[in-house]
């Protein structure tokens, strides 16, 4: 499979069905034992809780993890309304409870609101970091503290089913990163005056994949008792950045790519309006690079090879 494997080592996208009950990076150390590898990374965190889509870049594969292109998100969420906690889902200590009704009319009118960009104020329990430390740390020791507002994008929002007696049902919803789903429920909730709490979550797609491209650690560990190289479930570095536009290189021009060096805008063939290209040498795909017109120069963003 061109460009999975660089010499000896495993390199390129492992998408993992994350189980409920393990972090991000809980997944990451079950992985290091089944690849017996230690160089991984993963794209976009999920809560313990959530469950669903987790690419883990292997190898110099995990180069890319801080040059994603900002793909939307998409998820499946349960909720249920008339409830508060202090984690915004069902992990966390009530904090009130009432016997509000919510009708699927009232939530299918709600929504309208929610989506576009909105702002949300993070959850306390999170990672976001406010004064030099996490917000969960603070959270676990009793504290609130305040929390500037972000932005984020909610560009689909549907309803999915919904149960009028339990106020319980499920949202699809794609967003923007950074996004937190507990939070978009609770506002939700909160519109109607009674609350609301995330019960479940599943993460659908992310990084242009799907839960159809993914594996469990389950699958992963058979085939690592079975002597597997695990390539059958390896995809290329390149397919991130799919939606770049390509540039193929060959001779002096690759090999001057390879070792650092600013390419001639004036020599090579790229579209007038591209921000990032997608690299690719005489054996494949080799890195991204940045268009600096202003200098009329193609920077190196990211060698894969080097």
């Amino acid at each position: 499979m061109a460009g999975v494997t660089v010499a000896a080592e495993l390199c390129g996208i492992i998408c993992v069905n994350k189980p409920a009950g393990f972090t991000s990076f809980d997944v990451i150390a079950k992985m290091r034992g089944i690849l017996k590898m230690k160089r991984l990374g993963h794209a976009g965190t999920l809560d313990p809780m959530a469950t669903g889509v987790l690419p883990v870049f292997a190898g110099r594969a995990a180069k890319a993890c801080d040059i994603l292109p900002d793909h939307d998100k998409t998820y499946r969420a349960g909720f249920r309304f008339g409830v508060t906690t202090d984690t915004q889902d069902s992990t966390g200590t009530v904090l009130s409870e009432n016997d509000t009704a919510v009708s699927r009319e009232q939530i299918l009118s709600a929504l309208e609101n929610f989506r576009g960009t909105i702002e949300q104020i993070p959850p306390m329990y999170s990672a976001v970091s406010v004064g030099g430390k996490r917000l969960y740390e603070l959270a676990r020791k009793g504290e609130t503290v305040e929390r500037p507002a972000r932005t984020v994008t909610i560009y689909s929002l549907e309803l999915s089913d919904y149960d009028e007696i339990t106020r319980s049902g499920t949202l699809e919803v794609s967003c923007s990163k950074g996004t937190y789903i507990r939070t978009l429920i609770s506002d939700i909730g909160d519109s109607f005056g009674c609350g609301g709490i995330m019960t479940s979550l599943v993460r659908t797609r992310a990084c242009g994949f799907s839960l159809d491209d993914c594996v469990t650690l389950e699958q992963l560990q058979a085939e690592a008792e079975n002597g597997s190289d695990f390539l059958t479930f390896v995809k290329p570095i390149e397919d991130v950045f799919a939606d770049f536009p390509a540039l193929h290189l060959k001779g002096a021009q690759e090999r001057m790519y390879r070792n650092g060096v600013k390419l001639d805008l004036d020599r090579i063939r790229i579209p007038a309006n591209a921000e990032r290209i997608r690299v690719y040498g005489e054996r494949g795909f080799i890195g991204t690079a940045v268009p600096d017109r202003k200098n009329g120069i193609l920077k190196v963003e990211r060698n894969f090879y080097l």
